[in-house]
């Protein structure tokens, strides 16, 4: 059956293809392993969450990601903005991510003035110009880079007969 998404808010998607499995996890966490500063908050979180599991940590720079298993949102998508899925399949993304991660991990108070209009509309803003310059400032490529380059380590793993340089580590 074929994903549906109707887009709500900036903050959250609903994805209306019926989840059939039980979750042990409150929140699925996205998150691109490649990127310094995001890994330095996962690790932060990880440390909090102490191995009960009630945050599912997603790496999306794991070229074995698929859309599919995680709420269907896509690389490309999920590296330029960060996202979670609920349990009931629901995707939500940009600061509304951290607030629902830090109010399940018990440190809510951290982003409870967001949920308020004025703030919650500057901090919106601001975490978007983050997310439009985070692959520059962490000198990175550019995101069409990355995708590009992504694109052609699967195509190389699932054909078998590519050849990696061993400088790059790309095809």
């Amino acid at each position: 059956m074929p994903s549906q998404k109707t887009n709500i808010s900036n903050s959250v998607e609903v994805n209306t293809q019926p989840q059939f499995s039980s979750k042990s996890w409150q929140i699925e966490l996205l998150y691109d392993g490649q990127c310094p500063l995001c890994l330095r908050e996962v690790n932060f979180l990880k440390r909090r969450d102490a191995g009960r599991g009630l945050v599912a940590f997603v790496d999306i720079a794991d070229d074995s990601y698929t859309p599919e298993a995680h709420g269907g949102v896509d690389f490309e998508t999920a590296m330029g903005r960060i996202h979670a899925v609920l349990p009931d399949g629901t995707v939500i993304k940009n600061v509304e991510v951290f607030r629902r991660v830090y109010e399940i991990l018990g440190m809510g108070w951290i982003y409870a003035a967001t949920k308020l209009p004025i703030i919650g509309f500057i901090v919106d803003k601001l975490y978007g110009i983050w997310a439009d310059w985070r692959l520059a400032l962490t000198g990175r490529p550019n995101l069409a880079t990355i995708v590009s380059d992504r694109q052609k380590r699967i195509e190389c793993e699932t054909q078998g007969r590519c050849r990696l340089n061993d400088q790059e580590g790309i095809p």
